[in-house]
């Protein structure tokens, strides 16, 4: 059976489609971006605009994979409203992200056939990536007034630590050297009186020749004995962290439902700074909520210089139907928001500049991902000695950052 992915989404989401094609390969499937039997989409549905291209995705993958028998539609929007996906077409299916390998072969009428040494072949042979995402957190008991993954995806809920531990000396043991813990509320983690501390600190405990990354976190989340292990690990849990801003303005965190407000946020920032000098800090940042007034944005602004974040993703805001915000008559103009991410965005590229350009003349530990590329600590891309083996985690001395993004070493 020939299959294809197409992932839209979060980094969750990511993970989650490399675990079903990781499934599909155990059961003999090969991966065929041209003409696959089955094409699996992995669908988002955080924004309005997120529902918008996941329809369009959709669609698409019908025009242009005619010859595929089925087309799966799985995640957070066909949890919500799998009908609507169902009445597109008759090829379409609807299902979990559980049953995504048993309902592809049910398509195509094939069963497994694969012995478990061609198994491990299948999934940790070839081209295996060094860096891999590995889920150990999944749901949101938060209800921020924006967003409906808590609708979507359920209440948080922690997998257990064995099964971490497991499937991450499994990634080791097939030459991984970077694991990023990821979830959709991955700070909530908890399991055999285990934090989301603990994991990292075990992790790095047990295989000595792996990094560890944690992604998104709450900001209230980024606790004292996080802050602890990545002060005093030397890079092995990498100073580097993802604390979603959404607002430098109080008002808008307030009304977005947020747990902080920005004088928190900021502090938070300030105590990570303090114990870690060496941190790297990047964000979300949503621009144009329901009642964002002139003085709103500018704080936004401010806040950005403050924490000299090292990347921001900027978003502009996206009705979504169902939440809170969407039904407020307080929405901004299309023009005023595509101004404020203009505005914006400029000057996260500017921070991000002024960032990078702190750290010349520093040494970070950098992964070889590719042939002459690499991931600093700090998450820079960095151009390294083609000669140098992919898998190589090395200490390197980053002397300057080109108009491309990229440190030279």
């Amino acid at each position: 059976m020939r299959y294809t992915i197409i992932n839209l989404g979060c980094k969750v989401n990511r993970v989650e489609s490399d675990t079903i094609a990781a499934q599909l390969e155990d059961r003999g499937a090969i991966t065929d971006d041209r003409y696959p039997d089955v094409v699996v989409i992995n669908t988002c549905t955080v924004t309005g605009e997120a529902e918008k291209k996941t329809r369009k995705t959709v669609r698409r993958a019908l025009r242009d994979f005619m010859g595929a028998r089925s087309v799966v539609v799985t995640g957070c929007a066909a949890a919500l409203d799998p009908d609507e996906f169902l009445s597109m077409d008759e090829r379409v299916v609807v299902c979990g992200k559980n049953q995504v390998a048993d309902t592809c072969f049910e398509a195509v009428h094939e069963e497994p056939l694969i012995a478990e040494e061609v198994r491990r072949h299948l999934r940790f042979g070839g081209d295996f990536p060094t860096r891999v995402g590995l889920k150990i957190q999944d749901g949101c008991s938060a209800a921020c007034t924006f967003c409906i993954v808590h609708v979507a995806r359920g209440k948080a809920f922690s997998r257990p630590l064995p099964d971490v531990l497991r499937e991450a000396h499994e990634l080791y043991d097939a030459g991984v050297r970077e694991v990023v813990l990821t979830g959709i509320n991955l700070g909530t983690y908890t399991s055999n009186n285990a934090n989301l501390a603990k994991v990292a600190q075990q992790l790095i405990d047990e295989m000595p020749k792996l990094r560890v990354r944690i992604s998104s976190i709450e900001p209230l989340h980024a606790t004292d004995e996080l802050i602890e292990v990545l002060s005093r690990q030397e890079g092995r849990v990498c100073r580097h962290l993802h604390l979603p801003l959404q607002s430098g303005s109080s008002k808008v965190l307030h009304e977005m439902a947020r747990p902080y407000s920005a004088e928190q946020f900021l502090s938070i920032v300030e105590r990570i700074r303090t114990a870690v000098p060496e941190v790297s800090l990047s964000t979300d940042i949503i621009v144009g909520f329901p009642g964002e007034t002139d003085q709103d944005f500018q704080a936004t602004l401010d806040m950005v210089r403050a924490c000299r974040f090292s990347k921001v993703h900027v978003f502009r805001y996206s009705k979504r139907a169902g939440t809170p915000a969407a039904a407020r008559t307080d929405q901004i103009d299309s023009l005023v928001s595509a101004n404020r991410s203009h505005i914006l965005s400029e000057l996260a590229r500017e921070v991000r500049w002024q960032e990078a350009t702190r750290r010349i003349g520093t040494s970070e530990d950098v992964l070889v991902e590719s042939h002459g590329l690499g991931m600093s600590e700090s998450y820079y891309p960095v151009s390294v000695d083609p000669a140098i083996p992919r898998g190589s985690l090395a200490r390197m001395h980053l002397k300057s950052f080109d108009s491309h993004g990229t440190f030279q070493v």
